[in-house]
């Protein structure tokens, strides 16, 4: 038998054993393979899934973790959630009720009426008329009662105070981190769960406004500290030590939650999917923050105690919240925008559509231009030979722009996600195609 004929190898079963059960073995290798990969796949999506959920609890409480941070530790950012409040009619309306209150436990309206029925009595007024005016201690309240009123609610309205309560709150934002770390101060204190702060400064200016109408009476107040109430109810002291954790593993809780996406992403079989699902994740998170937030401000509105202003309360409820639901909303919007930024790159036909759609006419847009003179010259080659580089450069500077962006807004991220998207166009542009050699030729 020459080499030209011999079988070729594996062409006939080894002797003894048959054809069929050759084949049968064959299959039943190929099932094991096959069940040993399907295992290796689930497993790993199983543990993609797993990782990526984590990641989206980790932004949520890295969301908590910055705000809390900020306003603990930022002073020109606690400066700039308090300071509206001075304006805001429900505060104002709260203050004053609260520092007339103050001012009127002072005045001893007794003494006072007292003090002028003698003085009548000296003068040689008649009985009936000194008696008279014994009786008028009811509309002497009355009356004093409304112009302490007036006069804090001038004091309270007037341009001096927004100065007097941004400087107050300024200088009292280090004792902030002791009022929700549970330490007191004269300025911000914690206590009976309350969070208040001393108005006397405010009381002071009253006084001597009173003094000014004419109502020397007033001029005995003594220095009153008194308390105004920011927050109120019974959690307070576990809202405290939650934020007190929170502080302490702020600044780590948001470089952990991308690592730990990341990781998801890269273990997951399909990579492009798992990033879809980690963004949709992550969007999820930030929607359901924002309903307890709005939940958690009715149910505390709820328990507030009897007599509290829920409107002042409420007020300054969504000042403190504020920047969080700011911080929800650019990290909603960016997640959103990932979302479909990955879509957009897969193989599904919309996304192939729009790609082919834009590509199309940016490339008719460049054929018009280049026939009307535009000459790019070495600069189309050079796009089209780093146009990966190039895209990846743009996502890197969109990165930067805003991790080291203090606090991005939901606007900050959507005009990042515009100007990205016009860097891409025009790379798509100037990207004219492989430069030809220098020797070619046509024929």
């Amino acid at each position: 038998m020459t080499g030209s004929d011999a079988p070729p190898p594996d062409a006939s079963p080894p002797a003894g054993r048959p054809a069929g059960e050759l084949e049968e073995l064959r299959r039943r290798v190929a099932e094991l393979e096959g069940a040993r990969h399907e295992s290796h796949h689930r497993w790993r999506a199983l543990g993609a899934t797993v990782l990526i959920i984590v990641a989206s609890v980790l932004s949520l409480l890295a969301v908590v973790a910055v705000w809390a941070n900020s306003i603990i530790r930022d002073t020109d950012r606690y400066v700039a959630t308090v300071a509206p409040l001075a304006s805001n009619p429900d505060v104002q309306q709260a203050v004053t009720n609260r520092v007339t209150t103050a001012v009127l436990d002072q005045i001893d309206v007794d003494a006072l009426v007292k003090e002028l029925s003698d003085a009548a009595s000296e003068q040689g007024v008649p009985p009936k008329v000194s008696t008279l005016i014994g009786n008028l201690d009811g509309p002497i309240t009355s009356g004093i009662k409304q112009l302490v009123s007036t006069t804090v609610m001038k004091v309270v309205s007037s341009e001096a105070f927004e100065t007097v309560w941004t400087d107050a709150n300024r200088r009292a934002h280090a004792a902030v981190d002791k009022a929700l770390t549970g330490s007191s101060d004269s300025v911000v204190q914690v206590k009976d769960n309350q969070v208040a702060i001393d108005v006397a400064p405010i009381v002071a200016q009253v006084k001597d406004r009173l003094v000014d109408s004419g109502l020397a009476v007033a001029s005995k107040i003594p220095a009153v500290h008194t308390d105004f109430v920011v927050v109120q109810g019974q959690d307070v002291g576990k809202v405290k030590t939650y934020l007190r954790v929170l502080q302490i593993v702020g600044n780590w809780l948001p470089v952990i939650a991308v690592l730990v996406a990341a990781a998801g992403v890269f273990t997951a079989f399909h990579r492009r999917k798992a990033l879809i699902g980690a963004a949709i994740g992550v969007f999820l998170a930030m929607l359901l923050l924002g309903l307890v937030l709005t939940v958690f401000r009715s149910v505390y509105l709820d328990h507030l105690p009897a007599g509290a202003n829920q409107g002042a309360a409420g007020a300054i409820y969504d000042a403190l919240v504020k920047f969080l639901r700011s911080s929800i909303r650019a990290l909603g919007a960016l997640a959103l925008v990932t979302a479909l930024g990955a879509f957009f790159v897969g193989p599904s036909r919309p996304a192939v559509f729009v790609r082919h759609f834009f590509s199309r006419g940016i490339a008719s847009g460049r054929d018009v231009a280049l026939s009307s003179g535009l000459r790019l010259g070495a600069v189309g080659g050079f796009v089209h030979r780093f146009k990966t580089w190039i895209g990846a450069g743009i996502l890197l500077v969109a990165a930067i722009v805003l991790f080291t962006w203090n606090y991005p807004t939901m606007m900050v991220v959507i005009w990042t996600a515009v100007i990205v998207l016009i860097g891409f166009a025009l790379r798509e542009f100037l990207d004219t195609g492989p430069t030809p050699p220098p020797n070619a030729t046509t024929t």
